[in-house]
């Protein structure tokens, strides 16, 4: 059983992927630019209500992202599955695996849209304080729970936890402007992978320096998750959120409007109850889903939201359970923090990595996926098959970092295109999508309902699944290479019998395809 989104593995590791979204310049004449130009007050004057402003966002900034630090820091994550095979819980290897774990997964694909909506109609700090208290029910379960429903009940929190997720990647967007985003986006994942890496270097240094049991383990992460509790209820409650929560100048704009509407009814009551019958259909979150139909008619949007369900669902379910795979390969080896903290600086550095990498991605996309997962496959099968621990630890570590290369690949691919609000309901459809079929598959193959498999019976089921994809994804890549060859050689055609005319198109020139990220100029 992997820890979630905060053992440095994101299936329980609340620093999974914050998205930078694209979003379109700040309506109103509020968006100043910088922080640090806004909050740069002329000394020989008194501070100004901008400045303090400045001074007060800065400091919510700042506190959110201690506040991302701190909750991160659970040392006792990456030993969960050891701590639930040990002699202190003494469950066995095929309760853990067909009957404890298989519940997180369930309870994230039930909580998944509750908490997307309450996060933002209750705007965001609710629903921290909720995660931060599922926190503590957890490490309460995990301290003084000796049952298999106390640890049901464990994986069921996980599971909220998980879903909660949400509320801490998009808080900081309704702190700052949109110029901002991409700038606070870094400084809270940063602040949340810094945390995560702690969490696993001092849980590894509990375990093998300190020769700490795991009861003990588990009240020093009942304590930290209580101090992340305290700081939930300190957080800034934002004023404005997506969809349910407009800005303040929005709503004056809706009131004007409104106003105006109220003498158009004077004039034509007919007019007016019509409007009002279909007023449903003008809400942002109506409107967003409405607009989700067209994403499925673009390539480039379809290719890498159907990466992120599809990938996403083989990778979180690899963490789920890999804890789990190398208590059976040796069950006497204590290196699972040493290994997230690992696995955590290589993910980061490959994320990094991506930031760099230029190609034209509406020509190579599928093949880069098609031969990364084709790598994560081979993957998945040493870690199958082998009987050294190592090679499942190196393994793990390379498998999650090829998955992190690609992953702001895909947000860059998915929001460049679309607006702030309609990119975080696509990335939240995807999300459940992939959620749901981690379900159907844990259900056939994992569930004691179901074939429930041992440990390394998935993990070839897992190989088998990535290895599928990877056949899609080449049949794929060599469909759109043939089509841009063709078209590229009909282009050379065309360009030698003369210069371009009318009636002869131009060719996009690679470093239009390239700026454009695989459109042309004149779109």
């Amino acid at each position: 059983m992997a820890a979630d989104d905060t053992t440095a593995s994101e299936g329980r590791s609340d620093g999974e992927k914050d998205m930078d979204l694209k979003t379109p310049p700040p309506e109103d004449a509020e968006g100043h630019g910088d922080v640090e130009t806004a909050v740069a007050p002329n000394p020989s004057e008194e501070p100004t209500e901008d400045s303090r402003d400045g001074i007060k966002l800065k400091c919510s900034v700042i506190f959110l992202c201690f506040y991302g630090f701190m909750s991160s820091i659970r040392p006792g994550e990456a030993f969960i599955t050891p701590n639930l095979l040990s002699s202190e819980k003494n469950f066995t290897k095929q309760q853990v695996t067909n009957e404890i774990t298989p519940v997180l997964t369930y309870s994230y694909m039930v909580m998944l849209v509750p908490a997307f909506l309450l996060t933002d109609l209750l705007r965001y700090k609710p629903v921290l304080i909720i995660q931060a208290i599922s926190q503590v029910v957890i490490w309460l379960l995990m301290l003084l729970g000796t049952t298999l429903l106390h640890m049901q009940l464990m994986e069921f929190f996980y599971g909220i936890t998980m879903a909660c997720r949400v509320a801490y990647s998009s808080y900081i967007f309704s702190l700052v402007n949109p110029v901002l985003y991409q700038r606070v986006a870094g400084y809270s994942r940063s602040s949340v992978l810094l945390g995560v890496f702690t969490s696993s270097v001092l849980g590894q240094l509990c375990i093998s320096l300190g020769n700490v049991t795991y009861y003990t383990l588990d009240a020093i992460c009942l304590g930290f998750v209580s101090f992340g509790l305290a700081l939930s209820f300190c957080l800034p409650w934002p004023k404005r959120s997506l969809f349910f929560n407009r800005m303040k100048n929005q709503e004056q704009q809706e009131l004007t409007g409104k106003a105006a509407q109220s003498e158009l009814e004077k004039i034509n009551p007919k007019r007016g109850g019509l409007s009002s019958t279909s007023r449903w259909r003008d809400s942002v979150f109506v409107h967003m889903l409405l607009e989700v139909r067209n994403v499925v008619k673009r390539p480039n949007l379809r290719l890498w939201s159907l990466w992120w369900i599809f990938n996403s669902t083989g990778y979180y379910l690899v963490l789920f359970y890999v804890h789990i795979l190398w208590n059976q390969v040796n069950s006497t080896a204590s290196y699972n923090g040493a290994v997230e903290a690992a696995a955590t600086l290589l993910s980061a550095a490959t994320s990094f990595m991506a930031g760099f990498t230029k190609i034209r991605w509406n020509i190579w996309s599928e093949l880069v996926i098609g031969l990364i997962t084709a790598v994560q496959a081979g993957l998945l099968l040493a870690m199958g098959t082998t009987n050294y621990i190592w090679v499942c630890y190196v393994s793990y570590i390379l498998f999650r970092a090829f998955y992190q290369f690609l992953v702001p690949i895909a947000t860059f691919q998915i929001a460049s295109s679309l607006t702030k609000e309609l990119c975080a309901l696509v990335f939240g459809i995807n999300t459940f999508l992939g959620t749901v079929l981690k379900s159907i598959i844990n259900l056939i193959f994992s569930d004691k309902r179901g074939l429930g498999l041992d440990v390394h019976s998935q993990f070839y089921v897992y190989f088998i699944y990535f290895s599928l994809l990877t056949v899609v994804y080449l049949i794929s890549s060599a469909v759109v290479l043939i089509r841009h060859f063709k078209n590229q050689n009909r282009e050379r055609g065309d360009s030698a019998g003369g210069p371009p005319t009318e009636l002869s198109p131009v060719p996009v020139t690679s470093e239009a395809e390239l700026l454009s990220n695989g459109k042309s100029g004149s779109t």
